[in-house]
């Protein structure tokens, strides 16, 4: 079967597209991100708040986004990519399959570059200053997760982890690159990173598929319980930051609590998380992640199935 990345030399973006740059879209008062991607902006605390207040509440999304992405790129998806491609998994890996990773090191590197060069450009032509919220709590929680259901074993919690990562669907990725409300810049970086996602889902999902039929019963067992948790955290919002750029834009204490309460509700996040994860979990429908009863009530229990 043709690997997914055969073409790279010719399609990735880091090897095709060029550097984006804002231009005049400032002055055409375009939005600075999908504001229907942003749920906290139509609360009534939020409407009430002035244009200028509410444009930085944007901005402020759009950094948190964008620094996530960064931080995602390299610290996780990266830390996994280097160990297929240097073939320390301890696992049967073909040149092939190492040769992509290497690949997809250098477009998650490139991701995290043209993130970081949108915050800084969009930060000057703004005046609005990046202000996002510490990524390590979430890292550590996240590897929590595997160390706790896989204990011993990073280096297969630290694949999982991207394995779950790379083949969600994100409504970011889907929505942006067709909102014409929004800036070119960020329109035209989420495209791209859109298209070399496809090629890395496609690559992952293969690698789970294989990855899945070479573990033995215990160890199935304990990767079907690492799953859910994985799945959840990655796509469940931070709040934290929300709450931060509330409070810069004006909200008291209350109100930014209940912002974050009213939108955020655990219904709420349910869903969202639900609906994001989709082909994640029919990915381990299809392999037979989910037919254990124990898997699937771990499954259940979040909401996933």
């Amino acid at each position: 079967m043709k690997s997914p990345l055969a073409d790279w030399y010719d399609s990735a973006g880091v090897r095709t597209d060029p550097r984006r740059v804002l231009a005049g879209d400032l002055r055409a008062g375009r939005a600075l991100f999908s504001e229907k991607l942003i749920p906290y902006l139509d609360h009534p605390h939020v409407a009430r708040l002035g244009p200028e207040r509410r444009r930085e509440v944007v901005a402020r999304h759009l950094y948190q986004y964008l620094a996530f992405t960064a931080h995602f790129e390299t610290r996780v998806v990266n830390r996994a990519a280097e160990r297929i491609a240097n073939n320390r998994l301890g696992l049967a890996t073909t040149t092939e399959s190492r040769m992509d990773a290497f690949k997809i090191y250098c477009d998650e590197g490139y991701h995290a570059l043209y993130s970081f060069d949108v915050i800084a450009q969009v930060e000057r032509g703004t005046g609005i200053e990046a202000r996002v919220g510490d990524f390590d709590p979430f890292l550590r929680q996240l590897d929590a997760i595997g160390s706790d259901a896989l204990p011993g074993d990073a280096a297969l919690a630290e694949l999982l982890q991207v394995i779950v990562f790379e083949t969600l669907v994100t409504s970011i990725l889907r929505g942006i690159p067709n909102d014409r409300n929004v800036i070119t810049v960020v329109r035209d970086i989420v495209r791209d990173h859109a298209e070399d996602e496809g090629r890395h889902h496609a690559y992952f999902s293969r690698f789970f598929t294989d990855l899945w039929a070479s573990l033995g019963p215990g160890l199935r067992a304990r990767t079907a319980r690492c799953l859910p948790g994985l799945v959840h955290h990655s796509l469940a919002p931070d709040t934290a930051p929300v709450r931060a750029s509330l409070l810069l834009a004006g909200l008291d204490e209350k109100a930014a609590d209940e912002v974050v309460h009213d939108v955020y509700s655990p219904s709420a996040v349910r869903e969202q998380v639900n609906r994001a994860s989709r082909h994640t979990v029919q990915l381990f429908e299809r392999t037979g992640v989910l037919d254990g009863a124990e898997a699937r009530e771990g499954f259940a229990a979040l909401g996933l199935v």
